[in-house]
């Protein structure tokens, strides 16, 4: 376990810094109604919640038009993509992913003492769907696929992801880890929630820490075939998800228009940013979640310490580029004005 990557959180803001842009969080306090509801839940404090946070996973089958069967629910979507590599996958067996992706792959394919099998991305920052169907071997038990993917931000095709899962195995899970699919405006984007009675090794993974902006609850879940969740709960933590984080997710599930509007903000605000960035000569990839990718190279930490000057929290990966989250829109102003000067 030593030999595991760290995980890197995004900085926290302090002293001057007034715009935490470095962890795709909503800068909006949660949908109308839900403190409420986690005040009401809050009387309860010395009860265990429900084990597996059944009327959570009712809900959420009625709000996917599926049997709650095929719900299982965790302490955010990294518990469930944790979950399912531990089902799933054993010592020795390799996992297939886009690189670079979501931050935690390496870390969740390593703790469940799998291999890893990294596959570079293509142009734009788009997954190269076609190299990791031919990085499948004997040996590979599942393959995480981010949609959008996560920092660089485009999404896959529908025609793409047909071809991809047309040459993935029956027996090799497929995971569509798909956190940030709520900002996706794409026409073209798949959505694995609506194809998965046409495969029987897919599960799309989801949160409520991004667009219902509960992540200080940490709730995820995964939809899928029965069997499949059913061996995904065999090893779910029970009790994980606390009853304050399942009944703001209850409440959140109802509040559809609310939820709409406020989403309907942070793209506003997003192809805001990604005007203003090409104005200024940027090369952006196609932006489908609440952040965007600037491909930096060396300069990337340079760039978040002059953000971080201006007041604003940067996510930077050393030597490859930076992630800004969607913000106010004053964040965006000041954003835009840090990049002019690197444009």
């Amino acid at each position: 376990m030593e030999a595991l990557p760290a995980y890197k959180a995004g900085a926290r803001p302090g002293g001057r810094l007034m715009h935490k842009l470095s962890s795709n969080e909503l800068p909006y306090p949660p949908l109308p109604g839900v403190l409420a509801a986690v005040g009401e839940a809050a009387a309860d404090l010395n009860r265990y919640p429900r084990m597996l946070a059944d009327e959570l996973a009712d809900g959420i089958g009625l709000h996917h038009g599926v049997e709650a069967e095929q719900v299982v629910v965790a302490a955010g979507a990294v518990a469930v993509l944790g979950h399912a590599l531990t089902a799933f996958v054993g010592e020795g067996d390799e996992v297939v992913y886009g690189w670079r992706s979501f931050e935690a792959y390496p870390i969740l394919v390593g703790a469940a003492g799998a291999v890893a099998t990294p596959v570079a991305l293509a142009a734009g920052g788009r997954l190269d769907l076609p190299a990791m169907a031919d990085a499948i071997t004997e040996r590979t038990r599942a393959v995480l696929v981010c949609s959008p993917n996560n920092p660089t931000g485009p999404a896959i095709h529908r025609g793409e992801f047909a071809e991809f899962m047309a040459q993935v195995p029956d027996d090799v899970l497929v995971v569509a880890d798909e956190a940030y699919v709520d900002f996706v405006t794409d026409p073209q984007a798949v959505r694995a929630d609506e194809i998965l009675a046409d495969h029987g090794n897919l599960i799309s993974v989801r949160t409520f820490s991004k667009a219902y902006g509960l992540a200080g609850l940490r709730v995820g879940y995964a939809l899928g075939r029965p069997r499949l969740i059913q061996a995904i709960r065999s090893v779910t933590t029970p009790f994980s998800v606390s009853a304050l984080a399942e009944a703001a997710a209850v409440y959140s599930l109802q509040m559809g228009e609310a939820l709409a509007q406020r989403v309907a903000g942070v793209v506003e605000t997003r192809d805001f940013l990604v005007a203003g960035l090409t104005a200024e000569g940027w090369n952006i990839p196609d932006p489908q979640g609440n952040f965007v990718w600037l491909q930096l190279g060396v300069d990337a930490v340079p760039f978040s310490d002059a953000c971080q000057r201006a007041g604003l929290l940067v996510r930077p990966f050393p030597g490859e580029g930076v992630r800004v989250s969607v913000g106010e829109r004053l964040a965006a102003e000041r954003l835009l004005e840090v990049a002019a000067t690197w444009a």
